[in-house]
């Protein structure tokens, strides 16, 4: 009777009054039942020690060769936000201040990381990563962004008046503006820079995306301000992307800290990818999706 109860119990999931209806007993009987259960090793439970977010922290440098991460505990909401004081953790520890160029991109877990705020690093120059688009949705207004960037930490900010995407001929002509090359030409000595991470467009709502079918017939993992990579960390050219105007994976490469924020465990591959390119060498998420990170990096060959 004792492993009868434990079965329907632990295993088909029974609630207690529902064994007891069915074994004609009363529900107290059940519950003795099964403390007996316990008590003599029929039954075990086990409680599994999580990885701390420090440990986890260390895990994912060590895995993936970063310069830094940060790594908190998965919150039951507004995880965005709450990557916002790590995230202005590592800006402090890195220096910056006075003179220090700092590139802001755009997505939604920058949005929400700027909505919480960043810390005070006075004199610090805002740019933006890329020209701006004809969208309305809060998470692409890259300017704003770059506003909001400058004023939480005490920095100048330099806009980009400029479309994201171009004709060939506008974009030279942009480029070679004086006024526009003040902005661009910070992409080539950028201390700091924070990026988010992109989805894999088959399951990006069409809402959150702008990408043309050029893009969309990519099989990329994730993108960095539209630099699209597999999963090895190859940059996957598309009809268009030469027509950015937008810093390149290269700038973002010689970016002291390029920090990845993030913080979906469907965007663990794209994260990967990121990291692997070189466009990203510093992570701060959650530990779901470092968990995520972590799996799928030991489960490749």
């Amino acid at each position: 009777m004792v492993h009868m109860v434990a079965k329907l119990h632990y295993e088909a999931d029974m609630a207690q009054v529902d064994i007891a209806r069915k074994l004609g007993v009363s529900t107290a009987t059940v519950s003795r039942l099964l403390q007996k259960a316990r008590s003599i090793g029929i039954v075990r439970i086990e409680v599994l020690d999580l990885a701390s977010p420090e440990d986890v922290t260390l895990e994912l440098v060590e895995a993936l060769g970063l310069k830094r991460a940060a790594v908190i505990d998965t919150p039951a909401t507004g995880v965005l936000g709450a990557l916002a004081a790590p995230l202005g953790n590592l800006l402090k520890e890195e220096g910056l201040g006075a003179g220090s160029i700092l590139g802001i991109g755009w997505g939604r877990a920058v949005r929400e990381v700027l909505m919480a705020g960043l810390p005070r690093l006075p004199g610090v120059l805002a740019v933006p990563l890329n020209g701006g688009m004809q969208q309305a949705a809060a998470h692409f207004q890259i300017n704003e962004f770059v506003r909001q960037a400058a004023e939480q930490t005490g920095g100048v900010p330099h806009f980009l008046h400029a479309p994201y995407l171009s004709s060939t001929e506008l974009r030279e002509a942009f480029l070679s503006d004086p006024f526009v090359q003040e902005t661009t030409g910070l992409w080539d000595r950028m201390d700091c820079c924070i990026v988010g991470i992109g989805l894999p467009h088959a399951i990006n709502p069409p809402e959150a995306s702008a990408a043309t079918l050029n893009e969309q017939a990519l099989s990329a993992v994730g993108d960095v301000i539209r630099h699209y990579v597999d999963f090895e960390g190859v940059i996957l050219k598309w009809d268009g992307e030469q027509r950015m105007i937008a810093a390149s994976p290269d700038q973002l490469r010689r970016t002291k800290l390029s920090i990845g924020v993030a913080a979906t465990v469907e965007k663990a591959a794209g994260i990967v990818g990121a990291i692997r390119s070189g466009m990203i060498n510093a992570v701060v998420t959650d530990t779901a999706t470092a968990q995520a990170i972590l799996n799928i990096v030991r489960a490749s060959p």
